[in-house]
């Protein structure tokens, strides 16, 4: 028998074991964090697919039957692969032409630069290409630079195949890992998980086709400025845009580089007429489009929407960023299931 005076020292052991057992499995899932984050992803994707997988899956073949659920799956990923083929076929000759244009034309240009500088007083002699390289923030590391560019480049390319298989076999197995997880519920809750389950997936879905039409939002606008403004290869410069745009913070930065560089093989004063443009443009993403667009489509408020891109970008960078909307509409689904709203009662 267990006296009074061995409890407390069982409670002790007791939290002491809970403690380790927690630390264990944090430091396990910080350890395991970069494959966590891929199948995160890969659930995504698979959830914002599944409404298109399941529209193709209920139509009818020629002979009465339906499509296999793996072909329309790869039906889906066959028209993703030939737009993005299409849109490296449109980019890729003209900006070969232009960056082999610029790069001909860069040492007149740094001459000109250079000689404005020194007429100011602000250089003190012309300095060669190379030497301007050499002197140029972080040029002495442009071998590293650009291993590490390269390396991340690759490690990136093999982490979208990753991503695709993974959400190809989740895709694949919808229907049993929904009635896998409503099992792990009581009986009478399978239903309130079976119906949140469903809004997570219109408000995934939903947010992939917001980007999709904020990309074409801001690749049309671009294409009508850049149009207007005289700047050659504008329907290339407004497909970079669009493609830019399904990146949060940097995709409009990174997309506005080439556009300024086929101006300024124009003039610099249309790369200097082009950079307000896309300045502009990116305000007005920031701070109309995107909360207007993803409150609309996911249900969230605007002010919900700005929060969840500061937050994940703060923790995740780039792809924090682009995980923060979707992750806050499930994010959203949950507390309203666990914190029903008196009113709808």
């Amino acid at each position: 028998m267990t006296t009074r005076s061995d409890s407390p020292r069982a409670l002790i052991r007791y939290a002491l074991v809970g403690i380790a057992i927690t630390a264990a499995l944090l430091w396990a899932l910080y350890l395991t964090r970069d494959a966590l984050l891929i199948v995160y992803v890969s659930v995504l994707v698979a959830i914002g697919l599944s409404p298109m997988v399941r529209s193709l899956e209920r139509r009818r073949l020629p002979g009465g039957g339906q499509l296999p659920r793996w072909a329309a799956i790869l039906i889906i990923y066959a028209c993703v692969v030939g737009a993005l083929v299409l849109v490296g076929i449109l980019i890729i000759p003209p900006l070969i032409d232009q960056a082999q244009a610029l790069w001909t034309a860069f040492p007149n240009l740094l001459h000109q630069a250079q000689q404005w500088l020194i007429d100011r007083g602000l250089l003190t002699r012309e300095l060669t290409v190379r030497e301007a390289v050499q002197q140029a923030p972080g040029g002495a590391d442009t071998v590293g630079a650009v291993v590490g560019a390269v390396s991340g480049v690759i490690g990136g390319v093999f982490g979208v195949i990753t991503i695709l298989i993974l959400a190809f076999y989740l895709l694949l197995e919808t229907d049993a890992i929904v009635s896998t997880l409503v099992r792990l519920f009581p009986a009478d809750e399978r239903d309130r998980v079976e119906d949140a389950s469903r809004r997570i997936v219109i408000k995934v879905s939903a947010w992939l086709g917001g980007q999709l039409l904020l990309g074409g939002i801001i690749g049309s606008t671009a294409a009508i400025g850049l149009w207007l403004l005289g700047v050659p290869y504008f329907y290339v410069l407004a497909l970079i845009a669009g493609i830019g745009e399904l990146i949060p913070i940097v995709g409009p930065i990174l997309s506005a580089i080439p556009a300024v560089a086929v101006a300024f093989t124009v003039s610099p004063t249309l790369a200097l007429a082009v950079v307000p443009f896309y300045f502009a443009q990116q305000q007005l993403e920031n701070h109309v489009l995107v909360p207007r667009v993803m409150s609309k489509q996911v249900g969230l408020s605007a002010a919900l929407v700005i929060i969840s891109l500061l937050i994940g970008g703060s923790l995740l960078g780039i792809l924090g960023a682009i995980l923060a909307i979707p992750t806050a509409g499930i994010l959203q689904v949950l507390f309203e299931e666990a914190v029903p709203d008196p009113s709808t009662d």
